[in-house]
């Protein structure tokens, strides 16, 4: 079971990334004498991809995964792979799992995609352009290549 630190995956690709409970103002505290408890607000906050922070917070899910995997490394040849697995499970409706059995390097193909997502959005968008100026099409929108790239993670760390 998750403790109240870790981020959640939920297989539609939403986080549950956990809070700190806001500080209680001196009204709130007014207000709560007598009272036995101060009622704190939600410990936990549901991101779906698009959302602010949702692309930080993906790659700390990934780095909670494997916390002595260390800083991810893109290769040429990782993100070549990375590029076209991209377009294929956006452009060519390839399933997750297919596209990732078609890797020859699964483990450089998901650095390149985790270096990405260290970048945050910004990286993310230019990695979306830079496939779509590779394989051909329209970029990706960012919340859906870093929803792709957080199945595909999930697939590849299975």
């Amino acid at each position: 079971m998750a403790t109240p630190t870790e981020i959640v995956r939920n297989p539609d690709g939403s986080l549950i990334v956990p809070v700190d409970a806001p500080r209680p103002d001196a009204e709130d505290i007014e207000a709560a004498e007598g009272d036995d408890a101060v009622v704190a607000g939600p410990s936990h906050h549901v991101l779906h991809p698009g959302e602010g922070g949702y692309d930080e917070a993906l790659a700390l899910w990934d780095e909670q995964q494997h916390p002595d995997r260390g800083v991810a490394v893109s290769t040429a040849s990782g993100r070549e792979e990375a590029m076209h697995l991209l377009h294929e499970v956006a452009d060519e409706d390839v399933p997750v799992p297919v596209a990732v059995n078609e890797l020859h390097d699964p483990e450089a193909s998901a650095e390149a995609l985790r270096h990405v997502l260290v970048g945050g959005v910004p990286s993310v968008k230019a990695f979306a352009s830079e496939v779509a100026e590779s394989e051909g099409g329209e970029p990706l929108p960012p919340h859906q290549a870093t929803k792709i790239i957080g199945e595909v993670l999930a697939e590849i760390d299975t």
